[in-house]
């Protein structure tokens, strides 16, 4: 099984206990797994503790037995809210004893693996930097335009292929996002004959998400499709989606789109409006292709807004109103 945190940044490789710090739980959690898994590990006892539900003192525990009994142990912990600004006062107790147990981790024969899904840790704090220390520190953290690179390193580590232009796809109807394509991934590689996933396969497996679906609708409606955008609507509403929820997905497109264009007349590079934006290239792209007119733009927000408030005050109720916008868009 190949060992996927190589793939990352390591600050000690080759150091068995691990510190994943990431914002993306579900990325390292996908990584913490394969990393347990590892043949290397295979005759240790695995102990899960989660901080967060998990008395403080059980990890104590767990990681001071370590001395007492001749079993190793594998000790994963999710959650370490003792490295973050969070960890109450009332606990310090219990946060100088971890102290303690890292200082010393050499004379440690267990094997600690930290899952931290935080977007920062607190580093002034002298547990956080014994960690950092004691650790290979992985760092997880996956830019939204790094993400399509990312998924084929790990798809390609895996020994599995995407052929032709079915990674793309994916991507694309999971938004760019990296945790979301790794679920539909291991959707795919459920359902899939061998280590090859087609186009197809994607495409009659992974739905288009919300945003990608009002998208659509919109890109439709501008285009004078009207029926297949009404019939995407009646889609989307089938499966659950309010119209209030509808409008506020449509508001954040066509605000995004007018930004993009707006920008766009005034000479930016797609580069720079994905960067002002903080949005993924492939969704700068996309937007500058469409045919939405500023003018127009700035109608339909006007309109939306309306639409907003009439929803959340009662005054409109159902589909037909919203529909009434897509058919004057």
């Amino acid at each position: 099984m190949p060992n996927l945190i190589s793939l990352f940044p390591n600050s000690q490789a080759g150091n068995p206990n691990v510190l994943l710090q990431g914002p993306d739980a579900f990325l390292n959690d996908y990584l913490a797994h394969n990393y347990v898994q590892q043949a290397a590990f295979q005759g240790l006892e695995k102990v899960t503790v989660d901080c967060e539900s998990d008395p403080l003192d059980d990890l104590i525990a767990a990681l001071a037995e370590a001395s007492l009994f001749s079993q190793q142990k594998l000790v994963l912990v999710k959650n370490p809210i003792f490295l973050t600004g969070k960890f109450p006062a009332k606990y310090k107790q219990q946060g100088d004893r971890l102290l303690e147990i890292f200082s010393h981790l050499d004379q440690i024969d267990d094997v600690i693996v930290l899952v931290a899904s935080y977007e920062k840790l607190d580093r002034r704090k002298k547990l956080t930097k014994q960690v950092e220390r004691s650790f290979n520190t992985v760092s997880t953290a996956v830019k939204s335009y790094e993400s399509g690179r990312v998924m084929q390193a790990l798809v390609k580590a895996e020994g599995y292929r995407f052929a032709g232009g079915a990674l793309d796809l994916l991507m694309e109807r999971s938004d760019q996002v990296l945790d979301a394509a790794l679920g539909n991934y291991n959707k795919l590689k459920a359902i899939s004959d061998g280590q090859e996933i087609s186009w197809d396969l994607v495409d009659r497996n992974i739905d288009l998400s919300l945003d990608q679906n009002v998208f659509a609708i919109l890109e439709a409606a501008l285009r004078g499709d009207y029926q297949e955008a009404i019939d995407r609507l009646d889609g989307q509403l089938r499966e659950g989606t309010y119209p209030l929820q509808m409008v506020a997905v449509f508001f954040s497109q066509v605000e995004f789109l007018l930004c993009v264009k707006v920008m766009g007349q005034r000479r930016r590079s797609e580069s720079e409006i994905a960067k002002e934006l903080s949005a993924h290239p492939y969704r700068v792209k996309t937007a500058l292709k469409s045919r939405a007119k500023v003018g127009q733009l700035k109608k339909m927000l006007g309109q939306l807004i309306q639409l907003d408030y009439r929803y959340k005050s009662g005054v409109y109720q159902g589909s037909r109103f919203l529909k009434a916008f897509i058919l004057t868009c």
